[in-house]
């Protein structure tokens, strides 16, 4: 599994620009309200999911987003939702509960994961991330995002969960 180290080099040779801030840790959405205050960007909240079919997927959201698991299947295409282990995230992901996040994607070689994106990171000028641990968040801009997905061969599924409807 690659290290946030790695991941930091993978940005860096890609050319991403990017600012992390050490904090305490953070495992929830609702925590941490003074340490996103003091960065700039749409921050996250990153859903690991298993469906009935035994598909896994990623969602990563705007923090404030409402994700309605329960219709959500029938806007991504999946079977029902629910979420996935502590030990699957590890195995596809190599992050712990707490610390899920779209630079996880890094460690999915077997591409096992598909991955959702809010039409409002999509259309964030800046957005943040845990860089695979929840002590830290990095700030990357929208184009060295896309660059990093790219890298990875990484087409997102873009969804506006405000109307529950998928962009092309």
């Amino acid at each position: 599994m690659k290290s946030r180290n790695d991941l930091v080099k993978h940005l860096s040779a890609l050319g991403v620009d990017q600012v992390t801030l050490e904090h305490p840790a953070v495992f929830t959405v609702g925590e941490g309200a003074d340490i996103k205050a003091a960065i700039a960007g749409a921050h996250t909240k990153n859903l690991f999911l298993k469906d009935s079919k035994d598909q896994l997927w990623l969602i990563s959201a705007e923090g404030d987003a409402r994700i309605d698991l329960k219709r959500l299947h029938t806007v991504i295409g999946s079977g029902r939702l629910s979420f996935g282990s502590p030990a699957l995230m590890a195995q596809t992901l190599g992050v712990t509960p707490g610390s899920v996040t779209a630079f996880g994607l890094i460690n999915d070689t077997d591409r096992r994961v598909r991955f959702v994106l809010d039409r409002t990171l999509a259309e964030a000028d800046l957005v943040n991330f845990h860089p695979l641990i929840n002590t830290a968040t990095t700030t990357i801009s929208a184009d060295g995002f896309a660059k990093f997905l790219a890298s990875l061969d990484i087409r997102p599924l873009v969804v506006d969960f405000v109307a529950m409807t998928v962009l092309d």
